[in-house]
């Protein structure tokens, strides 16, 4: 394998797993509990975060936190649509919230979405220098 494809499968998976762990430890923190898929889910954000944060590197913070609250809502969709709907695991259920839609996403939630990626990005700039 190539010095270079190693060291690009090397970072993915880093960022991965900083997103998985992180996010499972943010739900055990909030809500006492997670789930497998939301560990899945937190490293597949998190590193759709790294990317919108390196392709957007000269774009405004607003901008990069619209793009991932973007990103993390359609993930929360598409998640809450297998594992809760057709899985019929009930991880979450938004239900009972203002504006949500199917009881997978709402407002309140794409909201915190907006404010975690903040965080976000700081944390993904630290790794890039230390995945350099």
């Amino acid at each position: 394998m190539r010095k270079k494809t190693k060291k690009s499968l090397r970072r993915a998976a880093v960022v991965f797993s900083t997103g998985a762990l992180g996010y499972g430890m943010i739900e055990i923190l909030f809500r006492g509990w997670t789930h497998w898929s939301m560990l899945l889910t937190g490293g597949v954000c998190f590193s759709g975060l790294y990317a919108i944060n390196r392709r957007m590197r000269g774009a405004p913070l607003l901008l990069r936190c619209l793009a991932g609250a973007g990103l993390i809502t359609a993930a929360e969709y598409a998640v809450g649509m297998l594992v809760n709907r057709r899985l019929k695991l009930h991880v979450w259920d938004y239900s009972h919230l203002r504006g949500n839609i199917q009881g997978q996403i709402c407002p309140l939630f794409c909201a915190l979405w907006f404010m975690l990626c903040v965080p976000a990005f700081g944390a993904c700039r630290l790794l890039e220098k230390r995945l350099k």
